[in-house]
């Protein structure tokens, strides 16, 4: 198929292609546009030409135009959720909900609002109001696991807020968010909303440019950081959502039976390709081996291929290099003395398909607890006491999300000590439109999601009219 990229209203082949695998035969079978950084800087002039006319429309005719991208997307979402399929490898039952999250998602992010500015002071000698005004252009960089609908957190706020955008989606993934883009991008006025591709030299040329203002970007560490070190040129504003290594605490005396079915899906949402998944599971030592048999059976149940066949529950890792790095951390920890109860190894078939796999018994210090799998991996831990517990949960650099199981009072007490942005007590992983999500130390700045994440995409600015 032939996807295009989209800018000034108008569909760019741009000067270079990329191919696209499917991960589940490990096999190009499309490719993707690509621009030079020469034609970025082309792009960016463009979203900035577009920029005061956009923010002059007002809030309500942007947010009317929100809802109309929404409705665009939601006609062509079986199309586009087929498409996620071949090219990401979950399964279509998980694409179409994302593809039908992100049509949602504009909606809701339609509903909000930034409000009327706010009088600071009002007395006799002045009248102060701080109102929240856009940035200006925004460069806005997706990954490979969510591709669609976190492409949509970032451009919706952006544009309600009267920002323009420039979405770059990642190049293993990008004919989604391209065809996306052909779709949306009739219903917005030119220049307003540009989706480009390419590598890492496009990625830099976009978020190193002298007239982006702001960049939110989901994805590795690294990615951030370099990221980071190019907005400080300029002081530019940044959201930074990173990598997770979410720790799941199951406090003793906890019934196992309710909640090992629990764990077990929010460890393994798109093969354990979503940053807020459970990454580690804490337990007591007396209940460590029935959780690990509970969780083994559930691994071993799974219907594990295609994504596009129906009845897929596990699709596989969306490339090579994911699957050779989920290697890496099992064959570390089984070196280190790590239990490996079932899976541990890529599967004997075509594409970048891992087992599910559960281990045990790590030591401490192992790479597979302190940094992130990102694959269809479950480390169980066993602590002879909750602090101990608490103080491994927050003994590594991320901070994004953690959870507590067990009693409702106790696992409240004890999730107020783990050092992340989220929380969760009896649940994992539960994102909402109308509340922030964001992390802390190496899992990123900022928040998305809600009137705070819109917020990230505004300034305050100050109106003082001193009177006469």
């Amino acid at each position: 198929m032939t996807v295009t990229m989209t800018t000034a209203g108008s569909r760019i082949a741009g000067s270079g292609r990329i191919p696209v695998e499917n991960p589940a035969f490990g096999e190009v079978f499309a490719d993707a546009p690509a621009c030079t950084p020469d034609e970025v800087d082309a792009v960016v002039g463009t979203a900035a030409s577009a920029w005061p006319a956009w923010r002059a429309l007002g809030e309500d005719t942007r947010r009317g135009l929100l809802r109309d991208c929404g409705a665009a997307l939601s006609a062509h979402a079986g199309e586009i959720a087929g498409l996620l399929t071949r090219e990401q490898g979950k399964p279509l039952h998980e694409a179409t909900a994302e593809v039908r999250l992100a049509c949602d998602w504009f909606r809701h992010t339609a509903a909000l609002t930034l409000g009327p500015p706010e009088r600071a002071a009002d007395d006799t000698g002045a009248d102060v109001v701080v109102e929240r005004v856009p940035r200006g252009v925004v460069a806005a960089i997706a990954p490979s696991n969510f591709p669609v609908i976190l492409s949509v957190v970032k451009i919706a706020p952006a544009l309600l807020a009267g920002n323009t955008v420039v979405l770059k989606p990642s190049p293993v993934c990008p004919l989604s968010t391209l065809r996306m883009g052909e779709v949306i991008g009739p219903c917005l006025p030119g220049g307003v909303l540009s989706v480009i591709s390419g590598g890492a030299d496009v990625g830099a040329a976009l978020t190193g440019h002298r007239d982006v203002r702001m960049v939110s970007f989901t994805g590795s560490v690294d990615s951030g950081r370099r990221i980071a070190r190019t907005a400080a040129e300029s002081f530019t504003h940044v959201v930074l959502e990173l990598g997770g290594n979410d720790a799941c605490i199951v406090l003793p005396d906890t019934d196992l039976a309710a909640v090992a079915g629990q764990i077990f899906r929010r460890s393994m949402v798109n093969a354990g390709q979503f940053c807020a998944a459970i990454k580690r599971v804490y337990v007591s030592r007396r209940q460590q081996g029935r959780l690990v048999e509970a969780l083994v059976a559930a691994a071993e149940a799974l219907t594990i291929g295609d994504g596009s066949v129906p009845g897929t529950d596990l699709g596989p890792v969306v490339s090579r290099e994911q699957r050779d790095h989920v290697s890496a951390l099992v064959a570390q920890a089984r070196q280190a003395g790590a239990r490996v109860v079932t899976g541990g190894t890529p599967l004997d078939r075509p594409g970048y398909f891992y087992a599910p796999t559960v281990l045990t018994d790590l030591p401490a210090g192992t790479r597979l607890e302190a940094d992130e799998q990102f694959g269809p991996v479950i480390p169980v831990i066993a602590y002879d006491d909750v602090s101990e517990a608490v103080a491994r949960a927050n003994a590594t650099p991320f901070g994004l999300g953690g959870s507590v199981w067990g009693d409702e009072t106790t696992a409240c007490e004890v999730a107020a000590l783990l050092d992340c942005g989220t929380t969760w007590v009896n649940t994992h992983g539960e994102l909402r439109h109308d509340v922030p999500f964001g992390g802390t130390r190496s899992s990123g700045v900022g928040v998305e999601y809600g009137r705070w994440g819109l917020l990230e995409y505004t300034r305050a600015r100050v109106r003082h009219v001193e009177r006469q």
